[in-house]
């Protein structure tokens, strides 16, 4: 009770989460994504709906209620249509046993369909109803890796106490077989990713998994919440973002910059995004950015750049530095260094003598044995400035201003000095100078906000700088004045450039 008002409210918007990859959708983004639908399917008794993905059940039951009241010409018996819905419209894949039990309290009001307490006991059979679950494992190939989600062996080959994230959906070559049936309309909120036995907490995403197992099925519309990192591409991500930039069917995203917009309390890096494709009219894409309670819209298509261009207002801007043709259209990523510019892993082990190297920021200039020191691009006997390939670590929320790098976080290498792979060469020359010269040009705004184009994670590696032209020469100080000037940005562009951006101290 709130004051004198009673306060009921919907337990499925009280859910805890999972865990940050395994989200439960609250109602009202169901209801947002939902309504991104034709108004005129909640009038057809014939199609059907799955998600493939179900947790707490919210979307099955958000359909159920817009069906319910969608049929109410044609199935005038309230009994009747609810027992229509859920045997021959509604279906659901849970990806836990757990998750299954509530779905099923959620849709037929009993954790078994066939219970006493089901509201449509007498027309299943068994007890799962139209909601599926059944325990499968993963299947490993020669390198110890699942055929289908890319698990690590070592990790999810588990005993039967434990949960081995084999999701049905996506385990098995055919997921029509499931219900022996494609459906019409597919929506949900996959898992995000799965640990892969990588260094630390490396992890490799998965949700793009589903999408393609989804569109397998080739249903007339397809839509689903998942984290906004495949803009950019990136681990795993490559070819899954160049068939959703070339897809013409995907006809609406919706960008949340910070994922706490979608869901409450949940931080996820680079937040989240929702898509709808409409297999039977292809066109250009609305786009619209959520950013601290408003929204920007835009109608695009979204291959004009090699990644997707988050940020509406971005887009006159990148177009109109492209069109400069700067240096003959000569872009920083060909200037920047690979990881490991000097062949050294991040926990490389200083040595007592040898070449003076940069270790991690704690560690800073020791030693390494010059037999492990490779100079394949020529980088040792130049100037350089290290800048770290993290260098956002710990922002993971993209609505606030970004500063990328900063005196504390950047080093300026002498000809003789090397690296780990805790940096990478952002530039090489012969004098210091010109190094500083590309320092200050790397710190302004306007070449940050470049690089954030292509950024949606804590990681920036050389690709990330793409946008960004190459100077013809680096002998004076940059500043953004300079560019604003020499580049043509408006007032408006600039005003949106800073709100983007830290000032670097």
């Amino acid at each position: 009770m709130i004051g004198n008002n009673n306060y009921n409210p919907d337990v499925l918007s009280c859910l805890a989460n999972l865990s940050s990859d395994e989200v439960f959708t609250p109602p009202n983004i169901a209801n947002q994504i939902l309504d991104s639908l034709p108004s005129d399917l909640w009038n057809d008794p014939n199609l059907t709906f799955l998600d493939p993905v179900s947790k707490s059940g919210v979307f099955l039951r958000e359909i159920v209620k817009r069906l319910v009241k969608g049929l109410e010409d044609k199935i005038p018996n309230k009994s009747e249509r609810i027992n229509h819905i859920l045997s021959n419209q509604v279906y659901g894949i849970a990806i836990t046993e757990l998750t299954a039990l509530i779905s099923r309290r959620t849709i037929y009001c009993s954790k078994m369909a066939n219970g006493n307490y089901s509201i449509i006991n007498e027309v299943f059979s068994s007890e799962e109803g139209n909601i599926f679950f059944s325990e499968v494992s993963h299947t490993w190939s020669k390198d110890e890796k699942c055929i289908f989600c890319n698990a690590n062996r070592s990790n999810y080959e588990r005993n039967s106490s434990l949960e081995t994230h084999a999701y049905n959906f996506i385990h098995t070559h055919k997921p029509e077989d499931i219900f022996n049936m494609k459906f019409d309309v597919i929506i949900g909120n996959p898992p995000y990713q799965l640990s892969d036995g990588g260094h630390g907490r490396s992890a490799s995403p998965i949700y793009h998994r589903f999408v393609e197992q989804a569109l397998k099925l080739n249903p007339r519309f397809l839509s689903m919440i998942i984290p906004a990192r495949w803009y950019a591409g990136g681990k795993g991500l490559d070819d899954f973002r160049s068939k959703m930039l070339s897809d013409k069917h995907i006809r609406k995203i919706v960008d949340f910059e910070h994922s706490n917009e979608a869901f409450q309390g949940v931080d996820i890096s680079g937040g989240v995004c929702y898509f709808l494709r409409d297999r039977e009219t292809p066109g250009p894409c609305e786009f619209v950015n959520y950013s601290k309670g408003s929204s920007n819209k835009s109608t695009r298509y979204l291959d004009e750049f090699n990644v997707l261009i988050r940020h509406n207002q971005a887009i006159s801007i990148l177009k109109k530095v492209n069109l400069l043709k700067i240096n003959n259209g000569k872009k920083l990523s060909d200037r920047v260094s690979p990881r490991k510019p000097f062949g050294l892993e991040t926990d490389y082990k200083p040595k007592k003598s040898g070449v003076p190297c940069w270790f991690t920021q704690k560690i800073g200039k020791r030693f390494a044995d010059i037999s492990d020191v490779s100079d394949s691009f020529k980088y040792l006997k130049q100037w350089k400035l290290l800048v770290p390939p993290w260098p956002i670590a710990g922002q993971t929320d993209f609505s606030k201003p970004i500063g990328f790098y900063s005196n504390s976080n950047v080093r300026i290498a002498e000809p003789g000095e090397c690296c780990t792979e805790a940096y990478i060469v952002a530039a090489a020359f012969d004098t210091k100078e010109e190094v500083e010269s590309f320092k200050s040009y790397l710190f302004t705004k306007i070449v940050r906000f470049l690089i954030l184009q292509t950024v949606t994670s804590q990681h920036v590696t050389r690709e990330k700088f793409i946008f960004v032209p190459d100077l013809k020469e680096y002998k004076q100080e940059f500043t953004d004045d300079l560019l604003i000037e020499e580049w043509g940005i408006t007032d408006s562009e600039w005003k949106f450039i800073d709100s983007k951006i830290k000032q670097i101290s």
